[in-house]
């Protein structure tokens, strides 16, 4: 049976975020992520996940000024020390929220850089973070996102994260898969997922066109859903998408996708 994760920075979006927590357990979820927690202390995230008795499961290394259109700075070699000072703010907050896993955006390709450059960078960047963070027993996630949405990130294709990954060679750096932006960039999931699976440690999932809840549009979650479980994914499925209205008017799909 898939194991859903409430993505609490694209639900529940109608009320504060600390509040959020509370209206994903009470919709059934046992276990939440979100993209940073920087805003708030640790404290008070911890005592949110213990008052409603959730897991939280995922969050993004600091991504530098997101509201400025940043998306990351890993593959960026001005960045460097920003992206490790990044490493150990995110190791604070993984620590005292007993996260067993961080993604750490690549970043848009900085203009005039070389493409090769900003490779070196990046699995540079990638065993600094999976070294900080392993001798804390967390693993690091990589995700390709695509271009559409993204314009000009540096990972778009699960094959290039896989590629970096095995360059890497840090045994606690692995795949971040999602659904939504791979069914946009290349298409192959369950062939995709099964060929990978060692290398896949979580899966997000949306639908496409538009971004919002399984079963609204092309992709067949059914089916999926069925295939995880027969291929022996034993991971989370973070639930990162729009709700096209009310995000509890919309959860059905809980049932009827997995039944």
């Amino acid at each position: 049976m898939p194991k859903f994760a409430a993505n609490l920075s694209m639900l529940y979006t109608d009320a504060p975020f600390l509040e959020r927590f509370a209206l994903a357990r009470q919709a059934g979820f046992e276990a939440v992520e979100f993209l940073f927690p920087y805003p708030y202390e640790a404290a008070q995230i911890a005592e949110r996940l213990r008052a409603h008795q959730l897991k939280l499961v995922l969050f993004n290394l600091p991504a530098g000024d997101w509201n400025a259109g940043e998306r990351g700075m890993a593959c960026d070699p001005t960045s460097v020390e920003q992206f490790r000072a990044g490493v150990a703010t995110a190791l604070h907050y993984a620590k005292a929220l007993d996260v067993g896993q961080v993604h750490c955006m690549a970043g848009k390709l900085p203009a005039g850089l070389a493409p090769e450059l900003a490779r070196a960078t990046y699995l540079d960047n990638l065993r600094y973070a999976a070294q900080q963070c392993g001798s804390a027993g967390i693993n690091v996630l990589i995700e390709p996102i695509n271009h559409y949405d993204m314009p000009g990130y540096f990972l778009i294709r699960s094959s290039q994260a896989l590629q970096i990954i095995e360059e890497a060679a840090c045994p606690n750096l692995f795949l971040q898969y999602d659904v939504y932006h791979m069914q946009r960039m290349e298409g192959e999931l369950c062939n995709t997922i099964a060929a990978n699976l060692a290398q896949i440690k979580h899966i997000q999932i949306a639908d496409t066109p538009g971004r919002h809840e399984p079963g609204s549009g092309e992709i067949n979650y059914g089916h999926l859903f069925a295939f995880l479980d027969r291929i022996g994914y034993n991971g989370w499925l973070g639930c990162e998408y729009n709700p096209a209205g009310d995000t509890n008017a919309g959860l059905d799909w809980r049932k009827t996708l997995t039944t």
